[in-house]
């Protein structure tokens, strides 16, 4: 057994292996992969390993794509059987939802160049003579569609790491992973220890377990979860080629060819959590019993579509376990308070998505950086909020809502509140109705009736359109007060101050005492990692302001530059809360409630000062997201309400009052601005987002031979606005959420990042990436899967030369 390698991945299910064969690709060849026990133990071996290349994120459709196209070579390269089956997938609508979230997947489809689409009754009766199809309201083909074999994709990836030179040692559980001062890593084991730089944990039902031994707690909670095998069915037998799979997702079921009989599996709403205290150490390939009757609900709709599953004996049943995330989303990536201690785990879909996971993740630990943005996959995205109690919340929410649709903007309710600000209950007295972000409460928007939870189940308008829209005409005929707690921020003080920021951030810090500047943080490849406000409060300290979700993903970026000796930089999202007060009626407002002079001359755009508002110390920012008028301040927690009360009580007088996160989306979309994890990601420009004019190359920052680079390079498409038809809105209830794909001519054009209907300027509203289009050109956007033409604006509609923004 090796001593030192490149990197060691603890865990030999296919998410391990895959990782391993990925890494030798790019070129490591010195790992080692180790298995406590034989590859497949734990839940590889008993999966379903269904196969699909649709998905509603973009980016994870992509790597599934990656990943079906994956198996075939692998097979030809190492000689390994796959298993791969391809005959199809059969896709049914029973709900108008379900239909629209259909058709948008086809027209992605059509997008990225895959075989999806909808295909007629007759058809489908062709590929599947088995299934009843009455009530269904459409139907797609996905031609790539089916299953492969657990064992032989997960020894076809062990076989090709091995010929690249990797080592795979089986029965050798880890007992121990220490890190080192120089930040490299000894990995403990009852054969020896080995020293390596990097640690990948892939431990699958163990990776809880395996995370506590550096100290880290992951939420992850296993389940049981069961499909059985019929007997030999007749039709089958007599069919000279395989039928393609069916996913009723209305029904709650999924089903395929197994053998010459069916294979049907559940996500039942009577959940059954396993393991809470944890994964026994000694288990393996064990089963749990059976307990169809648990199922039983979905089995009947099983059988009703496809009655031959009833007239069926069962052959034999899997009850096994499975862990999961608290949004059945992998955790992955690099622990930010460690270094190069990668995870990946929690995995659902894993023989979907095993090929990619393993590519981004090579990407990753080679590289610095993975090519598309994952923040939807990220571990980063959970703090220590997401508790034992929320994760087993969410994971039974999950669970038993597997197959759900997960709709644009839905907030759900399971395991909350996780985190609450002081003034929670006043802003619940008002009716605030709740989404959670970083774990935080906040406002979405303020409905009638206290209580009132999130009423989103469409794709189309929601019920609580014509009040957002209400909250929006507030604001910019009068004043609204917008809750902004959830903003990261952060204080960075002392001698250095100034030079850390400098060598972090792209553009040049302000070097007068109370001006404030827009800076983009630079990722590995030269893309955009984060944008941040950054204001001078003082000769040595300065105040930043970013991403709430993004917290803990930028805590990796800040770490890589070394704090001066006698600099202090510390988290304040915590500490402090704020509010935006915006809108024409803005500075009466607040004038009313400090003595310290708010015109235009004295505290002009971009400007900050500690005031006091009623009494209340507050960090007054001159600058708002909604495009309009407006300050930040941002107070002492504890402060919170207190501000609220006093900003109230004076809104009565002027027309105004809260406005929630909601407003706030169709007002910054009214504006054309850009937000982190839509519009900006490290997988965009600096000059495809109109960011290029704050990068000062002429300094040195983190990544700046990257962004040099892509700077000097042709833009490959550009951030626009979007005017969608009001015929065609109007038609089909809908604006565009983002995700949509563009065509002009019938061609591929771009995708939209955000969408909204923008209530003051009375237009419905996109942010996309376009290339080859020009202002003023017509495009379709697919909302709901359905052409709406909208035209490229060569201004956003609101306040297009600032004069409000800077009045």
């Amino acid at each position: 057994m090796r001593t030192h390698a490149q990197a060691v991945v603890i865990g030999g299910g296919v998410i391990g292996c895959s990782i391993l064969y990925h890494l030798t690709k790019l070129g490591w060849t010195d790992v080692v992969l180790l298995e406590r026990d034989e590859l497949t133990s734990g839940s590889t071996w008993h999966a379903a390993a269904n196969i699909h290349g649709l998905h509603d994120n973009n980016n994870i459709t992509r790597i599934q794509n990656y990943t079906m196209d994956l198996y075939n070579a692998l097979e030809a390269e190492t000689g390994q059987s796959c298993g791969v089956f391809q005959p199809g997938s059969l896709y049914l609508a029973q709900t108008e939802a379900r239909e629209h979230q259909l058709r948008l997947q086809a027209a992605k489809a059509k997008y990225y160049d895959m075989p999806f689409r909808e295909i007629d009754r007759a058809e489908a009766e062709a590929l599947h003579p088995l299934v009843d199809f009455d009530g269904i309201r459409c139907i797609m083909f996905e031609e790539n569609g089916g299953n492969v074999d657990p064992s032989g994709v997960t020894n076809a990836y062990a076989a090709g790491a091995r010929a690249a030179g990797a080592e795979i040692i089986r029965f050798c559980p880890v007992t121990g992973t220490e890190q080192q001062r120089d930040g490299t890593w000894i990995v403990r084991t009852a054969k020896g220890d080995i020293a390596t730089q990097w640690v990948v944990n892939a431990a699958g039902l163990w990776g809880r377990e395996v995370a506590a031994l550096a100290g880290i707690t992951l939420p992850l909670q296993p389940t049981e979860h069961q499909y059985f095998v019929t007997e030999t069915i007749a039709e089958i037998a007599g069919l000279d080629r395989r039928l393609p799979s069916v996913a009723d997702r209305d029904g709650e079921y999924y089903l395929r060819q197994e053998g010459k009989g069916l294979l049907v599996g559940a996500y039942e709403r009577d959940v059954r959590l396993w393991a809470e205290d944890g994964t026994p150490q000694g288990f393996g390939h064990e089963l749990f019993a059976d307990d169809l009757e648990r199922i039983e609900d979905n089995m009947m709709r099983a059988i009703a579509r496809v009655p031959a599953v009833g007239a069926a004996g069962i052959k034999r049943v899997i009850n096994g376990p499975m862990i999961w995330s608290p949004d059945s989303n992998v955790l992955f990536g690099p622990v930010p308070e460690l270094r190069n201690y990668f995870c990946c785990n929690g995995i659902i879909p894993g023989f979907s998505q095993s090929g990619g996971m393993g590519l981004l993740a090579a990407d990753w630990i080679v590289t610095g950086e993975s090519r598309y943005d994952m923040f939807a996959w990220d571990l980063a995205r959970f703090g220590d909020w997401a508790d034992a109690a929320f994760t087993k919340a969410r994971v039974k929410d999950q669970y038993a809502n597997r197959f759900k649709i997960h709709f644009p903007g839905e907030e759900r309710s399971a395991g909350r509140p996780a985190r609450m600000r002081p003034a929670y209950k006043m802003q619940r007295d008002l009716g605030a109705v709740f989404g959670l972000n970083a774990g935080w409460e906040h406002p979405l928007y303020y409905a009638s009736e206290i209580g009132t939870e999130d009423q989103t189940h469409g794709f189309t308008r929601q019920p609580w359109w014509d009040t957002v829209g209400r909250e929006c005409r507030m604001l910019r005929e009068n004043a609204g007060i917008i809750d902004i707690s959830n903003f990261a921020k952060y204080r960075c003080a002392g001698q250095g101050a100034e030079a850390w920021l400098n060598a972090v951030f792209a553009n040049r810090m302000p070097r007068a005492v109370g001006r404030s500047c827009l800076t983009p943080l630079i990722g590995v490849r030269g893309g955009i990692a984060g944008d941040f406000t950054v204001t001078r409060l003082a000769e040595d300290e300065f105040w930043i302001i970013g991403s709430g979700m993004a917290e803990r993903y930028h805590a990796r970026f800040f770490a890589q530059v070394p704090l001066p000796e006698g600099t202090s930089f510390e988290s304040r999202t915590q500490a402090f809360c704020g509010f935006n007060i915006a809108g024409p009626k803005s500075r009466d407002m607040l004038q009313r409630l400090t003595n310290t002079s708010l015109a235009n001359a004295d505290f002009p755009f971009m400007r900050s000062a500690w005031i006091d508002i009623a009494g209340i110390r507050c960090l007054a920012l001159r600058v708002s997201f909604t495009g309009d008028l407006g300050w930040e301040l941002h107070c002492a927690e504890a402060d919170q309400p207190a501000l609220l009360a006093a900003l109230l009580a004076e809104a009565a007088h002027h027309g105004a009052g809260c406005v929630g996160s909601r407003a706030l989306m169709s007002l910054r979309i009214e504006k054309g601005y850009g937000s982190w994890g839509r519009e900006y990601s490290p997988e965009y420009w600096p000059q495809e987002v109109g960011l290029d004019r704050l990068c000062r190359t002429e300094k040195e920052f983190l990544n700046k031979a990257a962004v040099t680079d892509t700077l000097a390079r042709p833009a490959r498409e550009r951030l626009v606005l979007l005017e969608l038809d009001a015929e065609d809105v109007a038609a089909s209830g809908a604006d565009a959420s983002g995700g949509e794909p563009i065509f002009l001519g019938g061609r591929g054009v771009g995708r939209v990042t955000s969408g909204a209907y923008g209530y003051s300027v009375g237009k419905s509203l996109a942010l996309a990436f376009l290339h080859d289009v020009a202002q003023g050109e017509r495009v379709e956007v697919m909302v709901l899967g359905q052409p709406h033409r909208a035209r490229v604006m060569a201004a956003p509609p609101f306040d297009a030369d600032g004069s409000r923004l800077r009045g």
